[in-house]
């Protein structure tokens, strides 16, 4: 590219004037960008928000015209888990690596913020996993797995009424988090006056709620004319299909019911066609690059701050990030030093305390033992006296058994001459018996004589 004479503006400055002619060959950057693109591939992350049976799975596979491996998920799952599958495609010679994270369980719980809860925590994982190896001194975004999520796909009901609490209360919680597109899913359930009137509520809803969904750029002149018309369609009311029907000489994906059949690329029987073509097509980079510039920047910004990093002193002076971290290193050294002090201080009055409970129930306890000497005392002088009263007791009892034995001994003795003397007794009267019997008899015979 020829390019144009240089001149300084002021032609006073005595400086010669230097011309340029031929190509220089930067305008072949965009192309070697494009090359670099291509070498590296692109990864791409869905999040799939919508209650079970929403047709989620569905759809993801007509997008990319594919069968992806996604197990099918029942109504009685305790809590909300979300399930993330990697998958490498490949169109012409452009390599893509998508992930696809499906919310398994959302809206079967009683407590609804349970269904959002674990939504919003996966997101911000992802994004302080991506701010952990920024921060790393030795980094490697270039090869890193980038899994933050780029766009979500938040399917609504076609209940043709309007938007559920929870439903509320998920893109309210989101909004700030990821990019939103609204879609309504299995639309071919509901007629077409109805739907119109469905999408005009669902806008009117979220607006008011204060609900920001993404917006279409408008900014680039080459897709601003078409953006714009497709922002006025949103939310996209979809039918999805991996089953061909033909019609005519073609065989297109569509529906078959009793009543007729539904085109899914035919935009008068569904918009399947126009997301596919603002989420792939024309906005795909756009995604990236917001959830990058806006969505991860404002977690960052928020992460560092609650860790204390400024970009201004307390004088409204630029700080640089060395100066930041010593501030901030200052500030925990003081605040360590403040709850050690503190925690001495409790250390030494949980001593004190102690040694006071300690004290006191030595205290009884010494108390305790001085009482229990005392009946002690009490006992042993007790047990003393009857031990005296005993030992007189053996005494005379020693006393009164020798005697015994003396009188015993005496009596002994004088046993065997009483004994002889009864005798003698004994033979006397026997002899005077028998003279006084004789004496008798004598006098009866004389007198029988006479």
């Amino acid at each position: 590219m020829p390019l144009e004479n240089f001149r300084r503006k002021n032609k006073n400055d005595g400086y010669r004037t230097l011309s340029l002619s031929g190509h220089v060959g930067f305008g072949s950057l965009p192309d070697q960008l494009v090359k670099k693109s291509i070498k590296q591939g692109f990864c791409f992350n869905i999040l799939c928000i919508g209650e079970t049976g929403s047709g989620k799975s569905t759809l993801i596979n007509s997008l990319f015209n594919t069968t992806f491996d996604d197990p099918v998920s029942s109504h009685f799952l305790p809590s909300v888990k979300l399930r993330a599958q990697t998958y490498e495609l490949q169109e012409a010679n452009v390599l893509l690596k998508l992930t696809i994270v499906n919310t398994v369980g959302f809206g079967d719980q009683i407590n609804k913020q349970d269904s959002y809860q674990p939504i919003v925590d996966y997101i911000d994982a992802q994004f302080e996993a991506y701010l952990q190896e920024e921060l790393k001194i030795k980094r490697s975004l270039f090869s890193y797995h980038d899994t933050r999520i780029h766009v979500c796909l938040y399917f609504i009901s076609p209940t043709g009424h309007s938007l559920k609490t929870l439903d509320l209360l998920a893109m309210k919680s989101l909004d700030s988090k990821v990019n939103i597109i609204p879609i309504i899913g299995k639309a071919d359930s509901i007629s077409k006056t109805e739907l119109q009137k469905f999408k005009n509520k669902i806008m009117s809803e979220l607006v008011s709620n204060g609900v920001q969904i993404y917006q279409f750029p408008t900014d680039d002149e080459t897709i601003s004319k078409i953006n714009t018309i497709m922002n006025g369609h949103l939310p996209f009311a979809v039918v999805g299909s991996t089953e061909e029907v033909r019609i005519g000489n073609k065989m297109v994906r569509a529906r078959q019911y009793p009543w007729g059949i539904v085109q899914v690329e035919n935009e008068n029987h569904c918009d399947f066609v126009k997301l596919r073509e603002m989420l792939i097509c024309t906005n795909m980079e756009d995604l990236r690059e917001q959830t990058h510039a806006r969505h991860y920047e404002l977690y960052r910004r928020c992460r560092l701050e609650e860790m204390g990093f400024r970009d201004v002193g307390p004088e409204n002076k630029p700080v640089s990030l060395q100066e930041a971290y010593e501030a901030k290193r200052h500030e925990f050294y003081l605040e360590l030093q403040r709850k050690e002090e503190e925690m001495r201080q409790q250390f030494v009055q949980r001593v004190k305390e102690k040694e006071a409970i300690l004290k006191e129930a030595e205290q009884k306890v010494h108390t305790k033992f001085e009482e229990r000497m005392l009946v002690l005392q009490e006992v042993k002088l007790k047990l003393e006296k009857k031990k005296k009263v005993l030992e007189d007791e053996i005494a005379m009892f020693i006393e009164k058994k020798a005697n015994a034995e003396v009188l015993q001994s005496q009596a002994s003795v004088s046993t065997p001459l009483l004994s002889l003397k009864k005798d003698k007794d004994r033979k006397k009267y026997n002899s005077i018996s028998f003279l006084f019997h004789v004496s008798r008899l004598l006098t009866k015979s004389s007198g029988e004589d006479s």
